[in-house]
């Protein structure tokens, strides 16, 4: 009697452990996808905040090339009629003025730091050094290595999945290029067009 006793008890304590396996299973879950969640949006906040802050940086760089300065493009060989097929184009638009730029323009996400929106708990990312050395209210910035580190990580990471889309809306003057290219194009923001056009 003993012995059945034991394994009685042996047993109604697997029923019980396996009643607490489901009812913890549930919970377990919610607080998994909610985790996943989290990690989800923060990663998209990421991705987001790079595209963003890789068009200021290239539209600021091309700002800064005298924009009357031209560079011919196109085959220099010589057409059976004898004509070439050259034409100029600004060199600021130029495929290798922006190829040149695409390469350097990761190295700026080290001037960006972390803001969090208190309503939504979303992070955008804000220039943290001025281009022209005056100072910046930085009293909602969050300065990290580890932040500078993933947005340059993840727009390098822009720079080489995206390069064609890149070079074709900066390849002329367009406007809106944050959320037509970081929204519309790459789908990298899901939540730009109700940012303002300023915010990276």
């Amino acid at each position: 009697m003993g012995f059945v006793s034991v394994l009685w008890g042996k047993s109604e304590l697997g029923c019980k452990m396996r009643e607490a396996a489901v009812l913890l299973t549930p919970c377990v879950l919610v607080c998994l996808l909610l985790s996943f969640s989290q990690a989800a949006r923060q990663g998209q906040d990421i991705k987001c905040g790079a595209c963003r802050a890789l068009v200021d940086e290239m539209e600021w760089d091309i700002s800064q090339i005298d924009p009357k300065k031209m560079i011919q493009t196109g085959s220099f060989r010589i057409n059976p009629d004898g004509s070439q097929s050259i034409k100029e184009v600004p060199l600021a638009r130029s495929e290798g003025n922006l190829l040149e730029l695409m390469e350097s323009v990761c190295e700026r996400m080290a001037d960006y730091g972390e803001r969090t929106d208190s309503s939504t708990n979303r992070k955008s990312y804000i220039r943290i050094k001025s281009r022209s050395g005056e100072p910046l209210d930085l009293s909602e910035a969050t300065l990290d290595s580890r932040v500078t580190g993933s947005l340059k990580f993840a727009c390098e990471t822009i720079v080489e999945q995206y390069e064609d889309e890149v070079i074709e809306f900066f390849a002329h003057e367009n406007e809106n290029i944050k959320d037509n290219l970081c929204s519309k194009r790459t789908d990298l923001c899901d939540h730009a067009l109700k940012s303002s056009h300023d915010e990276l």
